[in-house]
């Protein structure tokens, strides 16, 4: 199971912080979206 973590980690080294960013983006514009009525 951890060999084929790490075999998938080593493979998408190049995208996985990619996907981090856009991940983390998505839950910020949700968070905004989410809150934005009590703003206004």
């Amino acid at each position: 199971m951890m060999k084929q973590v790490k075999d998938v980690l080593a493979r998408s080294s190049a995208t996985i912080w990619q996907d981090t960013i856009g991940g983390m983006s998505l839950l910020i514009v949700l968070f905004a979206a989410l809150h934005l009525p009590g703003m206004l």
